[in-house]
């Protein structure tokens, strides 16, 4: 059987003229890199080579820039005022003219503001930091359009970098009123330890008598523990003071950071805020508006009370020498709040009333410093005894108050007393 050829060119399509490119694809871009990545396992060499870098920058960090001395810069922050202060150091060496510094804790509040006056007055540079939470502007406009002096509307609880020789890191509420609306800051207390570390500049923690909680020894040494109920209704203020205090001490034993630690007992003087909930500024706001003392519990609380200017030169004190801490600054005077409201009342109105309320929850009994180690390794001791110092934060209070400039123009020159 034979076999046929048969030959069809004839029934092919025609050739086209002209050359049609073949049409893109959707998403070419994006799956070709891909398909490129996953060939051969280059996606893994890529991973591998990322954790590969990532060891060798954990294992061999960047060096820490070496402390400055306190003669270029300073940097403060408050106590007890949500601001931070930052003289280009927090504060500067007796012995040296120009420092910048800066701070946190209310730089614009009641201890914050004296201190910035201070550090002013001696040639330094100084950063305020604020988030004006319990501060106030006008407690440092009259260092506006100083040179030297800088404000920054900023929370600390959000990082900042500076370039500073020192912090004073005052940024807490102080007040029951404040700090159970905005607990402690904790938050804060790491932001400016870690700037501290990253610049290597010298750091202040303004921590507090409250640290003793309900005191088992009178008077308080630094070296009491103790006895603090960690979920009462001040907690939040006073274990995050002792948690700031352990994360300042973990920075200097584990990162080198040269740090200062101060315990604060309770303080008074120009510039507090009015009605704070704090007992000496309530005692003199109700003895100037005519209304009754108000005394929690039976009034045999004792506690000690400082001037301002006696706890400012303390901690510039501190911050200056070479003792890390703590300390406790504070009054040795102890004053009963039915002795305290006899004080105000010889001060302001003796005709002005006691009003017996239920004590508060975890009122401490006894409160009374002992500042043996101050006098010894900082050569301080305050000045300003109560009869004297009261006097001085009334005048304030009454101009602010009822606008008498007469009685409290001269608030600025109170912590010279």
């Amino acid at each position: 059987m034979g076999s046929e050829l048969i030959f069809r060119g004839h029934e092919a399509q025609p050739a086209s003229d002209s050359y049609s490119p073949k049409p893109v694809k959707p998403w070419a871009s994006v799956t070709r890199p891909i398909r490129y990545m996953l060939r051969e396992q280059r996606l893994l060499f890529v991973l591998v080579g990322i954790a590969i870098a990532t060891l060798i920058f954990t294992i061999f960090p960047t060096s820490r820039a070496p402390y400055v001395p306190p003669h270029h810069h300073h940097f403060s922050n408050q106590i007890s005022d949500s601001i931070t202060y930052f003289p280009v150091e927090t504060q500067n060496k007796f012995s040296y003219a120009n420092r910048v510094g800066f701070g946190s804790a209310n730089p614009t509040g009641f201890v914050g503001s004296h201190l910035v006056d201070r550090l002013i007055a001696r040639g330094d540079s100084v950063i305020v930091v604020d988030n004006f939470f319990t501060g106030r502007k006008e407690n440092v406009m009259h260092h506006f359009g100083n040179p030297k002096f800088e404000l920054i509307r900023h929370d600390v609880v959000e990082p900042l970098l500076l370039e500073v020789d020192q912090i004073y890191h005052l940024a807490c509420p102080a007040s029951p009123v404040h700090y159970k609306f905005n607990p402690t800051n904790v938050v804060g207390t790491l932001n400016m330890l870690g700037l501290a570390k990253r610049v290597g500049a010298r750091f202040l923690l303004t921590s507090t008598s409250e640290v003793y909680g309900d005191p088992l020894q009178h008077p308080q040494k630094e070296t009491y523990w103790g006895n603090v109920n960690p979920i009462g209704v001040r907690s939040c203020y006073d274990e995050g003071k002792r948690t700031a205090e352990t994360l300042t001490m973990d920075y200097h034993r584990g990162a080198g950071v040269e740090v200062r630690i101060a315990r604060i007992f309770n303080t008074y003087g120009p510039r507090m805020c009015i009605d704070d909930g704090r007992v000496v500024s309530n005692f003199v706001a109700q003895a100037l508006r005519k209304e009754p003392l108000t005394v929690y519990g039976d009034g045999k609380q004792t506690r000690s009370f400082q001037y301002v200017s006696d706890l400012v030169e303390g901690l510039m004190r501190l911050m200056e020498g070479e003792h890390v801490g703590p300390f406790n600054l504070g009054n040795p005077g102890e004053f009963t709040m039915l002795e305290l409201a006899e004080v105000v009342q010889e001060t302001i109105d003796p005709n002005a009333k006691i009003e017996f309320r239920p004590n508060t929850e975890d009122d401490p009994h006894k409160r009374k410093p002992d500042i043996s180690r101050a006098k010894e390794l900082l050569g301080w001791e305050p000045k300003v005894s109560l009869r004297k110092g009261l006097p001085l934060m009334v005048s304030d209070f009454r101009q602010r108050i009822f606008g008498d400039h007469k009685e409290g123009g001269n608030t600025n020159n109170a912590s010279s007393a």
